[in-house]
C-alpha cells in the first residue's frame, strides 16, 4: 500500500474542519476569556486583558469583555491572535459565518483590522472597518463572502490600525455575535383630551356652517348643552360627534346669543377638560 507523504498528512489534518468556537465574548462559560491570545507589534506586547465592561449602558451589557491596550511605541497594524486550531477551532467560511461583526469601544476614529489565518499561516489578509462613534459602544461589520468555501483555524484582530499620537486602550467583544437591532422606540405619548368652543354658526341651512359641536380631540366621552340667556337648556348631548343643527321644539332658534357649557375625557390619559362659553347665532 503507498504510503502517504507526512507533508500531504498534515494538510489534510490541517483542513478537517472541527467546528468554529464562537461568538467570541469573554464570559467564564462561552468562548476567548482562556484562549492563548499572542499580542504582537505592541512595544513590550502587553497582553490582552479580560476585564469588566466600562459602559453596560450601551448597546453591550456583556459583563465581561477584552481591553487591548495599543501603545504609541507599537505599529499602525499591533493586534493579538489566537491560537492556531485550540482557540476558535478549524472551519471553513460559508453563508453562515461570512459576517463577521464586533463590538467595539474607543477613544478615538481609527480602522479596525480583522484577518483570517490558514493552520499553514497562509492568509487573504485583513479587511479593515473604522469606527464611527467614541467613548460608546458600536458593532462594526466585516464581509468575508469572498472567503467563503476557505478553511481557517486562527482569527487576527487589529483594534488600532493606524499610528497614534499617544497609548490608547481599546475595548472590544462579541466577535461573530449576532446583529444588535435596536430596540423600538417607545410609543408616543398618549395624548390628552382637549377641546375648544366655536362661538358662532348660522343655522340656516344653506350649508355653510349650519351645525355646532365642539371640538374635541382625543376624547373618548363628551357630556354638553346648549342653554339661552334664561338657563333654558335647548340641546343635550353625550357624543363627541353629535351636532346640534340650531333647533328647539321643531323651530330653529332665533339669532342672538347662547351659552354653551361642555367637558370631554381621555379614558387612556385619565384627563378632563371642562369648557364654558358664549354662542353667536347668526342667519
Amino acid at each position: 500500500m503507498d504510503r502517504i507523504p507526512s507533508l500531504a498528512v498534515a494538510a489534510l489534518l490541517g483542513l478537517s474542519v472541527s467546528g468554529q468556537n464562537a461568538p467570541i465574548d469573554f464570559e467564564p462559560t462561552g468562548h476567548g476569556a482562556s484562549w492563548n491570545w499572542k499580542v504582537f507589534e505592541n512595544g513590550y506586547n502587553p497582553p490582552l486583558a479580560v476585564v469588566q465592561n466600562p459602559d453596560t449602558n450601551g448597546i453591550n451589557p456583556s459583563p465581561n469583555v477584552a481591553r487591548f491596550e495599543a501603545l504609541q511605541q507599537g505599529q499602525p497594524f499591533v493586534g493579538c491572535e489566537s491560537m492556531h486550531g485550540t482557540d476558535i477551532g478549524t472551519f471553513t467560511i460559508d453563508q453562515n459565518n461570512a459576517i463577521i461583526r464586533i463590538m467595539v469601544y474607543k477613544t478615538a476614529i481609527s480602522d479596525v483590522g480583522i484577518k483570517l489565518v490558514r493552520w499553514d499561516n497562509w492568509s487573504l489578509g485583513e479587511i479593515k472597518v473604522a469606527n464611527t462613534k467614541t467613548h460608546e459602544w458600536e458593532q462594526l461589520e466585516f464581509d468575508f463572502s469572498a472567503h467563503i468555501g476557505l478553511t481557517y483555524d486562527q482569527i487576527v484582530i487589529f483594534p488600532d490600525f493606524t499610528p497614534r499620537p499617544s497609548d490608547r486602550t481599546i475595548y472590544f467583544d462579541n466577535v461573530w455575535g449576532a446583529l444588535y437591532v435596536p430596540p423600538p422606540p417607545p410609543p408616543p405619548p398618549v395624548d390628552s383630551a382637549s377641546m375648544t368652543l366655536p362661538n358662532f354658526f348660522s343655522p340656516n341651512f344653506d350649508g355653510i356652517n349650519d351645525e355646532y359641536r365642539p371640538k374635541m380631540q382625543h376624547a373618548d366621552w363628551a357630556e354638553w348643552r346648549i342653554m339661552n340667556r334664561w338657563g333654558q337648556e335647548l340641546f343635550y348631548s353625550e357624543s363627541t360627534t353629535e351636532t346640534w343643527n340650531g333647533m328647539y321644539n321643531g323651530t330653529t332658534v332665533s339669532p342672538g346669543v347662547y351659552f354653551v357649557q361642555a367637558k370631554c375625557g381621555s379614558n387612556q390619559v385619565g384627563n378632563t377638560v371642562e369648557k364654558r362659553g358664549v354662542i353667536h347665532i347668526v342667519d
